[in-house]
């Protein structure tokens, strides 16, 4: 299988993976923005936007081995939700080629436990995974509105959240109800003391799908991490929050070094 991916820019690499049911174009402006001093690339994730479909089982370690394939080396790498989950276990899997890591509202374990509180209701993703499989255009139009609620521009981010999600055509099936799957059962928080690069945490203060609060759960459980705060911000602060977003990473990359 290939992945699709964009690369523009010059200057040390920097990559972003999206989240689920969507594709590389969410971050056209902050690519945008970064390309003047960065080498950016922006890759669909497998089964989605442009990209192939895996063979095989549709889990966290395929998606992992398929973007390392085509990751640029070394890089910054920055994942948002689901691509946040990829992107640990890359930096997690292959330390030498991650220099630094942005996670944007992303957390190693999406779904609530005994022991990890700050997360989702496992319910609220079955019932994802069953309307699915009824409605997949209406399941993920839902699943949308759920990322900008509370945001203090919330229809102006849905919006364009609507008009991105399918302008490289239908995910897959299979890669759609494969992610919701991971969300639903994977917990990498044990690979998380393997991640050795400066990480900055990013999250929105409404965030309705991953709470802020993991932000600080993940302080404590990474070598290197900051932490910031958008506010008023829902689950995609790079997108009604850009320029505070931006301001946030760039602050971040100064202070690291290139």
């Amino acid at each position: 299988m290939s992945l699709y991916l964009e690369s523009e820019g010059n200057g040390p690499h920097i990559t972003l993976l999206h989240g689920w049911a969507l594709h590389g174009g969410i971050w056209q402006d902050i690519a945008d923005s970064l390309k003047d001093n960065w080498r950016v690339t922006v890759i669909d994730l497998p089964g989605h936007g442009a990209s192939d479909m895996p063979e095989g089982d549709y889990n966290l370690q395929t998606l992992t081995a398929e973007v390392a394939q085509v990751l640029p080396q070394p890089t910054v790498l920055i994942g948002w939700s689901l691509g946040g989950m990829v992107a640990m276990q890359l930096a997690a899997d292959y330390p030498e080629r991650i220099t630094r890591l942005i996670l944007v509202a992303s957390t190693p374990q999406f779904t609530k436990g005994k022991d990890w509180p700050h997360a989702m209701d496992p319910q609220i993703l079955d019932v994802f995974a069953n309307n699915l499989m009824q409605d997949y255009h209406s399941t993920v139009k839902h699943f949308l509105a759920l990322q900008v609620y509370g945001s203090s521009d919330e229809r102006k981010t849905l919006r364009q959240l609507q008009r991105l999600a399918f302008s490289r055509g239908d995910p897959h099936p299979r890669a759609l109800q494969g992610g919701l799957t991971i969300l639903a059962r994977q917990n990498i928080r044990q690979r998380l003391s393997d991640i050795t690069c400066p990480t900055l945490l990013i999250y929105g203060q409404h965030d309705n799908l991953v709470p802020r609060a993991v932000g600080n759960d993940l302080l404590a459980l990474l070598p290197d991490a900051k932490l910031d705060v958008i506010h008023q911000a829902g689950h995609a602060p790079f997108l009604s929050h850009r320029q505070e977003f931006l301001q946030s990473i760039t602050r971040f990359l100064d202070d690291h070094g290139k």
